[in-house]
């Protein structure tokens, strides 16, 4: 059994597949069903209407609805879509037990349902109206189903009987015509299997009816065979039969002929009732489950049992199976299971040249790809027939085929095939045949037992798994074994193809090693989790581990290249051999159940297509993918490898090939867009982008200031200038001032309608005409700090003065007036003043003239260069950019096209956009802009304009076009800026996955998810200190020049013999020698009886562990033995605390001091541990452990020396005299015989076997699970019972 989906839920009463999408319906012992996608594990939707366990449920085969029959004696019919029952079928008077919709539910909307009300009835669901009542049974009617093609229903009951019923009456009256014409839908015969009905037959059922009464729905057949009440019955998909299961624990078959129904066999083997079983819809085999915790599955044709599933502790209820795939499904006590009998992979190998060799059902054949005709793939050459093994050799049973194929691409002269089935353990097969005449001259017969697949080593050897002692055995071709060698690693369990003579790829737990076996030694090694097949590349260079859920790829020394991961289980892979294009070995294509994807060596990955069903790669050949069907049938599917060569080419730098593939290929979307630009070529996205947005962020990308504007022009007509197109403009502004071009930081500032930033800039440039007109422009738009600020920017004292006094700042004005020597105008203020009621007295007091705080004329600062654009850094074009000095010697080839240079390709190109071309620029004289030429290059700077909005008549002018003279400047657009250097801190984090390079970079989220994930922290508070101090010692600050900020310096741990540039690590505050320290002033605490004290530094350092990095395996290991430390050393103060809490308590005290002596504490601790105890239990009179605790007190080596004489006196002492009492006053939770951990809560022993969860970190023991997802009592900050990778020391 494959189980492809588990559920954990309430009892399993009915289950039904979804006949297309992979989705199946549960419906519950409590009352709700559940709408499971089986593929990903999730439920969809939850439907709770139903008052009491719902037994029956069933999909709709087109339209999107679910019937569902229930305890409270409904039927209901749901909408999945709309979420909701759409209305009830009330009719039953008892419990219904199972519904199902009418196979050609278009032509006939039914509804069969069974009920224990003792009859069956058929409803119209589109009237919503009873059609008929079956009624005959004369108990429960446990289960009714409708035939897949006739005009037959077959019925199950308590009474012992199974019924079959004919329904062609009914079906007459539902198609309206009248009794001689004949009817019936599609697929449906009657039970001669004649279409239609005869006018003599159609007349006999009228008389019928004239004289009995209806006969719409008659019985048929009454089957009588079983001993007790009948539980489910079923008919077979295309003949005859039928199965039923009964609570006599047999399973019986039936065949029907056009009069009679007899009984052909009874299956005996379930030791209860068999509440369910039904025919496999692809294979000639019953499966049944029961009471008794097992499903059954039995061969039809030899009627004898194949295969026993057990579930110890759950019995089964319910089965299901799928309409079009090798899908079942079993409803059982605590939920269900979808399961398939055994592997639909079919076994295959690639062959030399052009061949693949793979098995079809006990066929070994060839299939020559080269052979192939119009629309097949090859030609297939059956090669010989393989030999049923194993106990099941007689009944062709379940899982017996081959699971491994393995062909010896060593050998040129003859082929060499091995066969490995998993049959009885695992065998293998050897097969040896001519490659001239394949089907005529075959060797076979060499067989053995082996673990997994078997491999080539050369020409003439082979190896395989033992399966008892996991040794790698050699052999010869005559089956010979010529060598056995141990396996590095105990734990293989299966190996792979090595990729050249005498390698091999074992598979151990996680990991994968390459071993060489005539040498013995392990070449490389590297992690894959659930490894599931090897592929190699066609030249050896690269190899593909496929895993359950991903690939790594690596290169022929085990080197991961890169890993992938998916969220669906991956089928196969295959390399491409295409003989032309430069994708040979360099992209792998792989194939999930329902897609086909690609992945390149540089961990780029993307999805090629979809998929209906699952199919098996084999060959990869430029757009065709040859692969095999689960039916092992070869075909070739068309799949587009453009997204994928063109990152490929990307990647090798084959930029002439990039640019014809964006010339002449489809590549659009976001994700081609979004991976240009990661990749660092934005401007080779400009060139089939045409949404104005996205071309305005990959023209400000790669700082063409020329393609932004354009985009930026476009988005302005299509918003207007509202204020997502001023945004716009202030981030082509942003872009053009960090290049130099001020011009263009003019324009965008202008269109922003930014004043305060023109008139900056304006400041800068020196240009003081347009100054004036920015003071102009806030005069007008009243303005008053506007104007003050270009009138202090102008050196314009006068003006300064009129704004503080027409915002009414007279003394200002006054004291501005004087300090500059405006007479006339400082009288008239003070008149203006006194006129108020105001004085000028003492005003000039206030200001210090002649002093370094004193008034002084401000004027602005010169600019040094006035005319154009300020001088920028010539920096030379990317090669995409200037495809000139890209290779012209490359070469690419399409499938219908002549050869194209690269120089030539990338040239036209670009010529569709005109960036390159110098007489095109966008100002161009073609586009239709005026070239006017100004002062001011013809830019326009529409401050006259500015001006319109606020009612100056005498402003107004003709519009200036604002692109006007744009080829001024086109000589600066299109370089790509130098880019900026990586922070130290922005290294580090992406480093190191230590928590404290994080913290030291100022990463303290991502530092504290790593030490969630790492070591599961959750109070972080203890933490706070030594975070703070890996952030705050990792860099130096040095004081700058005056008026400047410090400077910041990183201070790194790996600069020793230079500067590490990008692989640069911080310094860290805490070190090893820092823990030594606290540990032993933790030490010295505790031997002088300051336990508390002791408490605190023994946590200190547990708190500084996580965060302190080691600098060699050695120090790595010596963190460890700490932390096993100060855990050991704050358990036994807290044992030693709850001691002088128990003092009254002979018993509790007595444990106490035994679980004392139990921490592993220093040999100097231990022997105070001991004496305490010792005295403890001596004095509560539990002689049996004192005599324990004195033994082991005398045993220590301190007890030899003289200090301790004393000492070993009174032990001696009590040790005679507990051996004299040799009892134990109390009962004592505590056997000093059995090995066992202390519960840190508690306090009290955990025996080996009993039930516990730890603290990933500090290793706490707490017993049971109460404790679980609480905070450590030992560090205080993790979390318990959470599974981790546990401490990372760095090393």
């Amino acid at each position: 059994m494959l189980t492809k989906f588990e559920s954990k839920s309430a009892r399993v009463k009915g289950l039904a597949f979804h006949p297309v999408r992979p989705w199946i319906c549960a419906s519950l012992h409590n009352g709700v069903i559940q709408l499971w996608d089986y593929r990903v594990g999730t439920v969809i939707d939850r439907f709770e209407e139903h008052d009491g366990p719902v037994r029956g449920v069933d999909f709709h085969l087109h339209e999107p609805l679910i019937v569902t029959g229930g305890d409270d004696y409904k039927i209901k019919v749901w909408d999945y879509k709309l979420r909701r029952c759409l209305f009830t079928l009330l009719g039953h008077l008892d419990y219904i037990r199972t519904v199902q919709f009418h196979p050609n539910a278009t032509q006939f909307p039914w509804i069969l349902s069974a009920s224990d009300d003792q009859t069956l009835r058929l409803w119209d669901f589109q009237k919503r109206s009873c059609l008929s009542v079956l009624t005959g049974h004369n108990h429960y009617v446990m289960c009714a189903a409708f035939h897949p093609s006739e005009d037959l229903i077959v019925s199950a009951s308590l009474d012992q009987t199974v019924r079959v019923w004919d329904t062609t009456g009914l079906r007459k009256k539902q198609l309206g015509g009248p009794a001689g014409v004949e009817g019936g839908f599609p697929g449906m015969t009657d039970a001669n299997g004649n279409r239609g009905t005869s006018a003599a037959a159609a007349t006999a059922l009228n008389v019928q009816a004239e004289l009995f009464g209806t006969n719409d729905v008659v019985v048929k057949y009454v089957l009588e065979g079983h001993d007790r009440g009948v539980n489910w019955a079923a008919f077979h998909p295309t003949l005859p039969l039928l199965a039923s299961a009964a609570d006599d624990r047999q399973v019986k078959l039936w065949r029907m002929s056009e009069t009679k129904a007899w009984e052909v066999d009874t299956l005996r083997g379930h030791a209860n009732n068999v509440s369910c079983c039904l025919f496999h819809p692809k294979q000639e085999l019953v499966v049944s489950n029961s009471e008794d915790r097992s499903i059954r599955v039995w061969d039809v044709s030899k009627r004898v049992g194949v295969q026993t599933f057990r579930r110890e502790g759950d019995r089964f209820w319910i089965l299901a199976a799928h309409r079009s795939q090798n899908l079942l499904a079993a409803g059982h006590d605590s939920g269900m299971i979808v399961f398939k009998l055994e592997r639909e992979r079919p076994a295959s190998a690639n062959g030399p040249g052009d061949k693949l060799y793979y098995v079809r059902g006990r066929e070994l054949f060839c299939h020559d790809y080269a052979r192939a005709t119009g629309g097949s793939s090859g030609v297939d050459v059956p090669i010989a027939s393989l030999r049923r093994v194993g106990q099941q050799a007689q009944t062709d049973g379940i899982g017996s085929g081959p699971r491994f194929l393995s062909y010896n691409q060593h050998n040129p002269t003859e082929g060499n095939v091995l066969v490995c089935s998993e049959v009885d353990g695992g065998c293998y097969e050897l097969i040896t045949f001519s490659l001239t005449n394949a089907g005529g001259s075959v060797t076979d017969g060499k067989r053995g037992s082996c673990l997994g697949p078997g491999v080539f080593l050369g020409r003439n050897r082979f190896a395989i798994l033992d399966r008892q002692k996991r040794e790698i055995v050699v052999k010869n071709l005559n089956n010979e074994t010529t060598k056995r060698v141990q396996a590095p690693l105990p734990n293989v369990d299966c190996l792979y193809d090595g990729g050249a003579s005498g390698r091999i790829i074992l598979r151990a737990d996680d990991r994968a090693v390459l071993f060489e076996v005539q040498s013995r030694r392990v070449i490389g090694e590297l992690t894959a989790p659930k490894i599931k097949n090897v592929v190699w590349s066609p030249d050896g260079s690269k190899v593909a581990l496929l895993c359950k859920y991903g690939v790594v790829i690596a290169n022929r020394q085990l080197e991961q290249l890169c890993s992938i991961s998916d969220t669906v289980r991956i089928k196969s892979g295959a390399w491409d051999v295409s003989p032309s294009g430069g994708t040979s070995s360099k992209l792998f294509v792989y194939t999930t159940l329902h897609h086909v994807k690609y992945c390149l060596s540089t961990g780029d990955t993307g999805t090629i297509r979809t998929l209906d069903n699952p199919i098996y790669a084999t060959r990869v050949v430029k757009d065709q993918l040859f692969c095999l069907d689960r039916e092992a049938r070869s075909r070739v599917i068309s799949i587009d490898t453009t997204e994928a060569r063109f990152k490929l080419a990307l990647s090798n730098k084959k930029y002439g090939q990039v640019m014809h593939m964006v010339k002449h290929s489809r590549l659009c979307g976001r994700a081609i867009v979004a991976y240009l630009q990661s990749k660092g070529f934005p401007e080779v996205a400009l060139h089939f982008v045409r949404d104005p947005q996205t071309r305005f962020r990959l023209a400000l990308a790669c700082g063409n200031i020329e393609a932004a504007m354009e985009s930026a022009f476009s988005l302005e007509q299509q918003q207007g200038l509202d204020g997502k197109a001023r945004d716009v403009w202030g981030e082509l502004g942003s872009e053009a001032l960090r290049q130099g071009n001020h011009q263009v930081v003019e324009m965008s500032y202008q269109r922003k309608k930014d004043f305060d930033r023109l008139s900056f800039l304006y400041m800068l440039t020196g240009d003081s005409e347009k100054l004036r007109k920015m003071l102009k422009i806030s005069n007008m738009r009243n303005d008053i700090m506007g104007r003050y600020h270009n009138a202090l920017l102008l050196g314009d004292a006068a003006e300064r003065v009129a704004v503080l006094e027409a915002s009414g700042n007279l003394p200002l004005a006054y004291i501005s007036a004087n300090l500059h020597g405006l007479e006339d105008v400082a009288e008239r203020i003070k008149v203006a003043i006194e006129t108020q009621g105001g004085s000028v007295e003492g005003l000039m007091d206030k200001v210090s003239v002649g002093t370094k705080k004193g008034g002084r004329l401000l004027q602005p600062p010169t600019p040094i260069i006035r005319a154009g654009n300020w001088p920028t850094l010539a920096i030379k074009k990317t090669t995409l950019e200037d495809l000139s000095a890209a290779d012209a010697g490359e070469e690419y080839e399409e499938e219908e096209a002549a050869p194209v240079s690269a120089a030539t390709a990338g040239v036209a190109a670009w010529d569709d956009d005109d960036f390159g071309a110098p007489d095109a620029g966008v100002g161009g004289a073609d586009e239709g802009f005026d070239m006017g030429d100004d002062d001011d290059m013809g830019w326009g700077d529409d401050l006259d304009d500015l001006g319109d909005e606020f009612g100056d008549d005498a402003a107004k002018a003709a519009p200036v076009d604002e692109m006007a003279a744009l080829n001024e400047i086109s000589d600066d657009a299109g370089f790509q800026m130098p880019p900026a250097g990586r922070p130290p801190a922005a290294c580090w984090a992406a480093n190191s996955s230590h928590a404290a390079d994080h913290m030291a970079a100022g990463g303290a989220s991502s530092a504290m998810q790593l030490l969630h994930r790492q070591i599961a922290a959750s109070d972080f508070s203890a933490l706070k200190g030594s975070m703070l101090a890996c952030y705050l010692g990792s860099t130096v600050s040095l004081p700058g020049i005056p008026g400047s900020g410090s400077i910041i310096v990183p201070l790194m741990r790996n600069d020793a013999s230079g500067h590490p540039g990008n692989d640069s690590l911080p310094r860290t505050t805490s070190t090893m020698r820092t823990l030594v320290s606290g540990v032993r002033q933790g030490y010295r605490f505790f031997q002088t009886g300051k336990f508390n004290d002791a408490k605190n530094s023994f946590s200190e350092v547990l708190s500084q562990i996580p965060l302190t990095i080691a600098e060699s395996t050695n120090e790595a290991n010596e963190m460890k033995e700490m932390l096993e430390i100060c855990r050991e050393y704050i358990t036994a103060i807290r044992i030693k605390g709850a001691m002088a809490e128990a003092g009254s308590d002979p018993v509790r005290s007595t444990e106490l001091a035994a679980l004392f002596t139990h921490c592993n504490l220093q040999p100097v601790h231990l022997l105070l541990a001991l004496r305490s105890a010792m005295g403890t239990s001596f004095k509560h009179k539990n002689y049996i452990v004192a005599a324990s605790f004195a033994r082991r007190l005398l045993e220590l080596p301190d007890m030899k020396s003289e200090r301790n004489a004393d000492l070993r006196m009174k032990a001696t002492k009590v040790l005679q005299k507990s051996e004299q009492m040799a009892r134990n006053e109390h009962t004592l939770n505590y056997n000093e015989n059995a090995a066992f951990t202390i519960d840190c809560k508690d306090f009290v022993p955990i025996y080996a076997g009993e039930e516990s969860v730890k603290c990933s970190y500090s290793g706490s023991t707490y017993k049971g699970t109460e404790m679980k997802g609480q905070v450590d009592l030992s560090d205080g900050f993790c979390t318990i019972g959470v599974e981790t990778i546990g401490l990372v020391t760095g090393k």
